[in-house]
């Protein structure tokens, strides 16, 4: 089978991939990491206006992929899947403003609690009213964690969990995928401009090699993020997220190889998505959780 987005689907990625290009998400990226908001905020406000905070409610998987493929193409900071996935879901609508969640044990902390204008621990009795506790260190510096304390006797709001969680696992995929190829493109331009002994350093096979099994990484993880949109099933989910971790890991690995030295510095912004792309593959459910459940639905099937 072949899966090609419709028209309305390509307009909405072409539009949204103008807008984030104009915005300067990077910039944005690195004052949040240094606890400036603003921009961020501003670009949060923008896309809310393209309406990515009702992609959940309003929409169908399909197109929730497509933003956040985008999202983590272009390395947008802010709790999307907490804020604009998961809690649309749990809670049956649209969150107004910037929200966010823990979900022990697979998300033990709340991403980006001190600019959220509410803040939520699930529970096995639904979601309560949390506060933050203090700041935790992240290997991505624009992913702020806090540990959250349920606020005593808040009542709790009963969620549908199992769905509201794999729409989240599938937007962490698509961001995923988002990123994996950013850091493709930025590797093959660069090995384009690099020279050593007189040669592009792209012009050498093991070089070409590499950003090759990367290229074909990401083309397979693709299917696997658009299947799960297709048929959101536990299986599918985890599958496209096992797929999508394990190619946007190799593309950020070979990343740092065909980039050397200057690829480990903090002030070059293939930094962002490196370090971006180490947090989320364990975000949301590790590789060794998502396998293990791919294995028992396979288990649970014959």
């Amino acid at each position: 089978m072949r899966f090609e987005l419709t028209t309305d689907q390509q307009d909405f990625a072409s539009s949204l991939e103008s807008l984030l290009a104009a915005s300067d998400p990077v910039g944005a990226a690195r004052a949040w990491a240094d606890g400036d908001h603003a921009a961020g905020l501003k670009l949060w406000q923008r896309l809310a206006e393209q309406g990515l905070t009702m992609l959940a409610t309003e929409a169908t998987p399909v197109e929730l992929c497509v933003a956040y493929e985008a999202l983590g193409r272009h390395a947008v900071p802010g709790p999307w899947v907490e804020s604009a996935a998961y809690l649309p879901v749990a809670l049956g609508r649209e969150v107004e403003g910037v929200a966010t969640v823990a979900v022990p044990p697979q998300v033990p902390y709340a991403l980006d609690a001190d600019v959220a204008d509410e803040v939520y621990v699930a529970g096995p009795d639904g979601l309560t009213a949390a506060t933050a506790g203090d700041l935790q260190v992240s290997v991505d510096r624009t992913r702020r964690l806090f540990p959250v304390v349920e606020v005593r006797g808040a009542p709790a709001t009963s969620l549908e969990t199992s769905g509201a969680f794999d729409l989240a696992v599938l937007a962490t995929a698509a961001q995923l995928l988002g990123a994996g190829e950013r850091v493709l493109a930025d590797s093959v331009a660069y090995v384009k401009q690099r020279e050593q002994f007189g040669r592009e350093i792209g012009s050498y096979q093991a070089i070409k090699h590499q950003l090759a099994d990367v290229r074909i990484a990401l083309d397979f993880a693709r299917p696997l993020v658009f299947g799960a949109a297709l048929d959101p099933t536990p299986r599918s989910v985890s599958a496209a997220k096992v797929a999508c971790g394990d190619a946007a890991y190799l593309a950020s690995r070979t990343g740092l190889q065909v980039h050397g030295a200057i690829g480990y510095t903090q002030e070059f912004d293939l930094s962002i998505w490196i370090t971006k792309i180490r947090a989320l593959v364990t975000a949301w459910g590790t590789p060794a959780f998502h396998r293990a459940r791919i294995l028992e639905s396979l288990l649970a099937a014959r």
